[in-house]
């Protein structure tokens, strides 16, 4: 049965396929599924209980779109999405994610040159047939060439960037822990590890009754194609050309089965040795005492299995959380002096990159945005909107100064959360920011951003962001290399003489929470935190539905060996304010 994460997600595809076959981005079409896809998720109720007419008096949401979630719900598939996937493959998506590999570009290369894949594309580069093409010349053949090779799409190891991965293995986590048969499900890998980009998806489940379990993996609305059918282990191909293994096993060995499946490999390698040394065997069917070698294999005492952590305690380590599992001295350290105290969920207690409808590409009024920050029970909120070097997105000097007198007026609602007018400025092509020092000097909280001029040199990079560091009216660093994973790569930069500037003017290095960024990447926060540079998670949202990435951004973070007392946002309020004041000063 669909849920109304699988109608969203349904919807998300809809905008995929949809803007390829209209050619454009901002169809109208295109925007209607968008459109719709927000006031359903803004909506709350279960969407799968929804009438065609309940549907229809939701904002965004017209007859069209409303009569395809009902033929979802009803049928398990929608025709027009049917259709559209015939026509657009997972290889020709897969090309429309390359940046310069536009919907019309993308057209024009299929139609001209036959191109329906990656190889085929590279192989037209190589014979320099794209830049004979119309709209297109040298100069675009080699950027997309350029991009193909630091996204990382050649060869035969195809990777799914974690924002397409993550959202489906949740979904199908949740439908399976529904289930009366299941105990417990849980995602493995390396995307429980948070790997930016993932191979194929673990998923392991704790049941009595695996038949029944892969019964309804092999039934469900995700499955494209199966690879394995078995009683207790079941693969399948969604529509998108991802491949999904899900294994059952007994409540009595999932802890064991969980990490095992989890790794990573050299993580693995590292337990079974400590097992070694101590007279145990681990596997993943559990931790077992081999002491008594007369004894049969069979006949071996199982000291651990049921839960991860039983596990690691039996093998005297601290718990060593799914994302630092990377062979990088975690074991090491679980087992001597300690893990250091990282960052939760629970800790924080502010987003200090915000945005609102005052933004061009916010979707959700200061109102609406400001009332889900105190539901998730913070105590201060940076409402950063754009600033005006940003073409249609950003705002003017006077917009600003209207906006914060909202803000202020909004606050009185809010007495027990201190709610900052911000700022996301712009970083320009030399390090230039929007407005003059004393108006940005005017803003409680600023967060400096790279948002153009992508094709810079190293150094040139470098500089830029140096300059931007030591602005006084500079706060944080957002999204440090502004990459899309899997989409568009992110600026080339020295990192080591990037993160020495933010020491030495104390500015916090942002880990962005939004999947498709999750910048600055866990290798260079591991340095950062190395160094002592304070943090900052945010959300970077835009609408009301996007509170949760802050969890994304806390894995992340955990991923980079981030402890709580460097990340700004876990402060209580008097010392995180104070902080926020003392470069202006």
């Amino acid at each position: 049965m669909a849920t109304t994460r699988d109608v969203l997600a349904m919807l998300g595809e809809l905008v995929t396929l949809t803007a390829l076959a209209e050619e454009s981005k901002q169809s109208f079409k295109v925007r209607a599924y968008e459109n719709a896809g927000l006031g359903l998720e803004s909506d709350g109720r279960d969407i799968t209980e929804l009438s065609m007419t309940e549907l229809t008096k939701i904002k965004g949401v017209g007859k069209a779109t409303a009569s395809k979630v009902r033929e979802f719900v009803e049928t398990g598939k929608v025709a027009k999405l049917v259709d559209l996937r015939q026509q657009f493959p997972p290889a020709v998506v897969e090309l429309s994610r390359i940046p310069g590999m536009g919907p019309k570009t993308l057209a024009v290369v299929r139609s001209h040159l036959g191109v329906e894949n990656v190889d085929q594309l590279k192989a037209a580069i190589e014979a320099e047939q794209l830049r004979r093409l119309p709209g297109l010349g040298a100069t675009s053949e080699a950027k997309i060439a350029k991009a193909i090779d630091r996204l990382g799409m050649s060869g035969k190891d195809r990777r799914t960037p974690i924002a397409d991965a993550l959202p489906l293995a949740e979904r199908l986590v949740s439908d399976l822990q529904a289930l009366p048969a299941v105990v417990d499900a849980q995602c493995c890998g390396s995307l429980r590890r948070m790997s930016e980009t993932i191979g194929d998806i673990d998923i392991t489940v704790s049941s009595e009754s695996p038949v029944e379990v892969m019964n309804h993996v092999v039934s469900h609305d995700e499955v494209s194609e199966l690879v394995v059918n078995g009683d207790t282990k079941t693969s399948f191909l969604t529509a998108g050309g991802l491949q999904v293994d899900v294994r059952v096993v007994t409540p009595d060995q999932f802890g064991a089965a969980t990490l095992y499946f989890t790794g990573s490999k050299q993580h693995n390698i590292a337990l079974r040795q400590r097992a070694m040394d101590r007279n145990m065997l681990l596997n993943e069917y559990g931790l077992i005492d081999t002491s008594n070698e007369h004894l049969a294999p069979a006949d071996r005492p199982i000291i651990a299995s049921r839960t991860e952590s039983e596990i690691y305690d039996a093998l005297g380590l601290e718990y060593v959380p799914a994302p630092m599992r990377e062979a990088t001295g975690e074991v090491e350290a679980a087992g001597g002096e300690g893990l250091p105290e990282l960052v939760e969920r629970s800790h924080i207690k502010g987003d200090l990159h915000y945005h609102t409808d005052r933004s061009g590409d916010g979707r959700s009024s200061v109102a609406d945005m400001v009332k889900v920050a105190a539901d998730q029970g913070y105590d201060y909120l940076a409402i950063t909107d754009h600033g005006v070097d940003l073409a249609i997105n950003g705002s003017t000097a006077e917009e600003m100064l209207e906006h914060r007198e909202l803000i202020s007026q909004i606050q009185d609602g809010y007495p027990d959360m201190t709610i900052l007018w911000g700022c996301e400025l712009n970083i320009g092509a030399k390090g230039g920011l929007d407005y003059d020092d004393d108006f940005r000097a005017l803003f409680d909280y600023t967060v400096a951003s790279v948002h153009s001029h992508f094709d810079q040199s190293p150094k040139e990079q470098t500089k830029r962001l140096v300059a931007a560091i030591a602005d006084p009216t500079v706060n944080s660093i957002g999204h440090l290399t502004g990459r899309y994973i899997g989409r568009r790569p992110g600026i080339e930069i020295e990192v080591d003489i990037v993160l020495e500037a933010l020491a030495h003017f104390d500015v916090a290095l942002e880990i962005n929470g939004a999947l498709q960024r999750l910048d600055a990447a866990s290798d260079v926060v591991r340095k950062a935190v190395d160094r002592g540079i304070k943090m900052v998670i945010n959300t970077d949202s835009h609408h009301t539905s996007e509170l949760g990435r802050m969890e994304y951004g806390v894995l992340t973070a955990q991923r980079g060996w981030t402890p709580k007392e460097l990340v700004i946002n876990t402060w209580d309020r008097d010392r995180f304010l104070k902080w926020t004041r003392h470069r202006r000063t």
